[in-house]
């Protein structure tokens, strides 16, 4: 494969900005939205109406099922819930990327694949960053928050699993077909803890500022975002496009303090550190392994 120029390199950093700032645009649209019914929303939008123009992927609809509720259900309709009030959106874009240690951990547990050394000294660091936040919780970052958006990153790394089982499928039509599936048990849950009198009123409140945001999360963080990367990595090597992923966390910290004035404590930072350092040392070790390994 040839190395990405610059429009290619620009791309991947946009998808990467939009990921990032997904989160303050979450926490934006919570103030006038109940989370379980937000996540409705984006899943609807996200479902519709592309799934009459995109095929449906090959792949059994209980694979489509499961990765509709775990990412639906699980991941988001979790992490709403957390941000609206148990975290701040900052910290939440850091500790969700907990999922990669969990993707191990389950890919161990269900295949047997071997863990590296390597991997443990990153969980290592991983574990130590969720450890600082947890030790500085506030009233903006609570342990309860902390544990729904370790318990979305957990829903968000058995979403990957599944979807490892349907290797070389259209990826864009996939999350459009699974979005079907996270819809109905959202709905239902919006019903019961939300009740109709207030989606009701939410609904008739809702502002043009509202429902771009639900087209953001559709559109922009479902659709352009996934579609995007996909392309990226059919066609250009993942050792180049996978670690511009490390950067969700820093533009969601970032946004998160540009916008929402979110502050920044050294103990933040910190806890930055570790995690991303674990998350690099993860991806990329590997790989510097492999180019210096013909030296030795």
């Amino acid at each position: 494969m040839k190395p990405p120029g610059w429009p290619q390199l620009l791309l991947a950093l946009a998808v990467v900005a939009v990921w990032g700032s997904n989160f303050v645009v979450i926490k934006l649209a919570l103030g006038h939205l109940p989370p379980l019914l937000f996540a409705t929303l984006r899943f609807l939008f996200a479902a519709v109406p592309m799934v009459f123009f995109l095929p449906r992927p090959v792949v059994r609809w209980r694979n489509l099922a499961a990765y509709g509720v775990l990412i639906g259900v699980g991941q988001f309709g979790v992490i709403y819930v957390a941000i609206n009030g148990l975290i701040a959106p900052g910290l939440a874009s850091l500790v969700v990327q907990a999922q990669v240690f969990f993707t191990i951990g389950l890919a161990v547990w269900l295949t047997a694949e071997r863990v590296q050394p390597v991997q443990w000294a990153a969980l290592a660091l991983g574990v130590a960053g969720i450890g600082v936040i947890a030790a500085h919780a506030d009233t903006s970052t609570t342990v309860p928050g902390v544990l729904l958006v370790l318990v979305a990153a957990l829903s968000w790394a058995a979403g990957n699993i599944v979807q490892r089982r349907s290797p070389g499928v259209n990826m864009l039509a996939y999350v459009v077909w699974a979005s079907l599936f996270a819809v109905p048990p959202l709905l239902a849950l919006t019903l019961v803890f939300e009740g109709p009198a207030r989606i009701g009123a939410a609904l008739a409140g809702a502002s043009l500022g509202t429902w771009s945001a639900v087209l953001w999360q559709s559109v922009g963080n479902t659709m352009f975002g996934y579609a995007a990367w996909g392309w990226l990595l059919a066609r250009y090597p993942a050792a180049t496009i996978a670690p511009l992923s490390l950067l969700v966390p820093v533009f969601g910290m970032g946004t998160a303090a540009w916008i929402l004035a979110e502050p920044l404590p050294l103990w933040k930072l910190e806890a930055a550190a570790l995690v991303i350092g674990g998350l690099a040392l993860n991806l990329l070790w590997p790989r510097v392994v492999r180019r210096f390994r013909p030296a030795l």
